[in-house]
């Protein structure tokens, strides 16, 4: 299926001053001198006036060919460089395909060009995401950790862990010929203490992946609770722009707002949403019902309360039902807002007792984001920077690697429990050996790799 030429406009769609159209293919030679007239120099830029069919100039171009396998496909690909616009470079491409019609030149499907880079040896399916990663990174720090990715240092550290499970199958597996002696012969090769290294480096691995799971998805926080009590004032602070309309009139917000920013480096995409009360207003009625949406998708739910106030007579309701909305791994954390409106304002503080979380905070003068940002940091599980960087993970990643520490675990305890079976010991480090080959792409069904490229752009 992937034996055809394939091509593709690599650029954004729309106005821009440089376009890109690239194609590739096993041998692309051929239409590299239709396009330029004579063979291509690789990695050398040719000008050319690309006409088309009836010899119609369409644009004033650049040719650049790379040789196979000498690319970034593995293939020969060849790239156009016009000028940037929707119209220009759909003509370009068109002619390409026409040039490249007799060796079945077809349109790229999303991520094609990285999936034959794959399937080409050229880059692991860690470093293939990790182009994903690098493109749609929001932060300077995720774009560092999916450079991290890209260079290899994610796809190491898993091959050197299956390396060391794999020589410790070999040790295992050497043995069961011998029933006799392969009790003293595993207890002579200190099996037991290169397990438990291995579980160890694995314990390190997913430290890192967690972190690096927030670094590329972010965080997602949900501005929540009753009419007036400063949802959009916080929104706005956060952001550090007017986003919302902010008015001293209930109800004001009917439709979620949702921003993108930044807490020291970590992507976090903000939601505010329409405050939550009874009303015959239709249109409130279906914004309430998206912030109960909001709240199941959301990683933490900032509980907005009006420190002005005393108890609100229907608070302690609007809590349970978030409580009964929000995932498994969420967090609920009560923001106590307008402290600058308190006779005898309270120093902005954290109270972690029992379950209690709560931060004392003014939208309107800045005093207590900062703590509320560090808050939102811990409760997320960032930890900061790891010795040696921090990689961007997958939650695909996350799970294979979880698998492989439950594998690990049951390979400790028929290895060296109280009843030892070796032959399972060896079948427990195969599937955890399986299971971390899933990351790298050694060993990933057909679907699942079908379904990891759709994901990327046209053109990557």
């Amino acid at each position: 299926m992937h034996k055809n030429p394939i091509a593709a406009i690599a650029s954004p769609r729309g106005a821009g001053g440089v376009g890109i159209i690239r194609a590739s293919g096993s041998d692309l030679i051929g239409l590299a001198k239709a396009l330029l007239g004579a063979e291509p120099k690789p990695r050398y830029a040719h000008y050319l006036v690309l006409k088309d069919a009836h010899q119609q100039q369409i644009d004033q171009v650049l040719l650049l060919f790379f040789r196979a396998p000498a690319s970034f496909t593995g293939e020969d690909v060849l790239e156009l460089h016009c000028h940037g616009g929707s119209r220009v470079t759909q003509l370009v491409l068109n002619r390409v395909m026409e040039l490249g019609a007799p060796d079945g030149m077809k349109l790229a499907e999303p991520g094609e060009f990285s999936l034959r880079a794959f399937l080409n040896g050229k880059i692991d399916l860690v470093q293939a995401e990790a182009i994903a990663d690098l493109i749609n990174a929001q932060s300077d720090a995720s774009l560092r950790g999916a450079n991290l990715s890209l260079q290899g240092l994610f796809s190491e550290q898993i091959n050197q862990l299956i390396d060391q499970i794999t020589q410790l199958r070999i040790l295992v597996e050497s043995t069961l010929d011998f029933p006799e002696e392969e009790i003293e012969f595993i207890e002579a090769a200190n099996a037991k203490q290169r397990l438990e290294k291995i579980m160890n480096d694995l314990e390190q691995i997913i430290k890192i992946s967690s972190q690096g799971k927030i670094l590329r998805d972010g965080i997602r926080l949900a501005l929540v609770g009753p009419p007036n009590v400063g949802k959009s004032s916080l929104l706005n602070t956060l952001v550090g722009e007017e986003r919302a309309i902010v008015t001293p009139i209930a109800g004001t917000t009917r439709d979620r707002i949702i921003e993108n920013i930044s807490i020291d480096g970590i992507p976090v995409h903000v939601i505010d949403t329409a405050g939550i009360r009874e009303s015959n207003d239709v249109v409130e009625q279906i914004g309430v019902a998206q912030t109960w949406d909001e709240i199941a998708k959301a990683d933490i739910v900032l509980l907005i309360h009006d420190a002005t106030q005393g108890p609100e007579t229907n608070f302690a309701d609007i809590k349970t039902m978030v409580r009964e909305r929000v995932h498994s791994g969420a967090h609920i954390l009560d923001v106590m807002n307008k402290l600058d409106l308190l006779e005898s304002p309270q120093a902005a503080c954290l109270n972690t007792g029992g379950e209690s979380k709560e931060v004392f905070i003014s939208a309107k003068t800045g005093e207590g984001i900062k703590q509320l940002q560090e808050t939102i940091l811990h409760l997320a599980g960032w930890e900061g920077n790891a010795e040696g960087g921090i990689y961007t993970a997958r939650s695909r990643h996350l799970r294979a690697i979880v698998l492989a520490k439950e594998h690990l675990q049951k390979a400790m305890a028929h290895g060296f429990g109280g009843n030892r079976a070796l032959e399972l010991f060896a079948e427990e480090l195969h599937c955890a050996q399986n299971d971390l080959g899933e990351i790298t792409g050694k060993l990933l069904p057909d679907d699942l790799l079908g379904k990891i490229f759709s994901e990327f752009c046209i053109g990557k």
